[in-house]
């Protein structure tokens, strides 16, 4: 792979079109749990906790496609298919969110897990009361509790990573697909 191959944006019109017309590989590279409230219907899943290109299903006279919530971890998945050397793929600009913006159909399931970011919410929201309160009543030491999980919070924001959200992933109930 040279370091002049560009990634192709594909956008979600003319992947609607291909649904219709063409052989279509949809890929999925969010989590589990994403995939199990809301996808693009057809799609395949391959987080991209666990993808490995030799998992993506190349195949001839057909289109293969990566997507995830807005671009971001599609794009990361799509960094590690270039590096091992496949280019004919592309990358739904804007992921699930830009196929909804055009009210374009999505299959829900009413029954699956609420989503890792408002799991991490709870969690994060949960761990800085309790160390207010303890820290307040119980011995102010408490309160480095807080701090460190409004560090982790500031960290996740600046890096684009949330360790807290790729833990809340592993769990059983988020490894459910049905």
């Amino acid at each position: 792979m040279t370091p002049d191959t560009k990634l192709k944006l594909i956008d979600a019109s003319t992947v609607k079109g291909w649904t219709k017309t063409e052989k279509l590989h949809l890929i999925d590279v969010r989590e589990p749990s994403e995939y199990a409230a809301e996808h693009i219907p057809g799609a395949k899943l391959l987080p991209l906790s666990q993808f490995q290109p030799e998992q993506v299903p190349f195949q001839r006279h057909t289109k293969v496609v990566l997507y995830c919530q807005s671009g971001n971890r599609s794009n990361q998945a799509a960094q590690r298919l270039m590096n091992a050397g496949f280019s004919d793929f592309a990358q739904l600009q804007g992921g699930i969110t830009g196929w909804k913006e055009l009210n374009y159909p999505t299959k829900i399931n009413q029954d699956a897990p609420i989503s890792l970011m408002r799991q991490v919410q709870i969690v994060a929201g949960s761990l800085v009361f309790t160390g207010t309160i303890l820290g307040a009543f119980v011995s102010p030491w408490f309160l480095i509790l807080s701090g460190f999980v409004g560090a982790g919070l500031v960290f996740a924001g600046v890096s684009n990573t949330c360790a807290m959200g790729m833990l809340l992933a592993k769990l059983p109930y988020n490894q459910r697909v049905k």
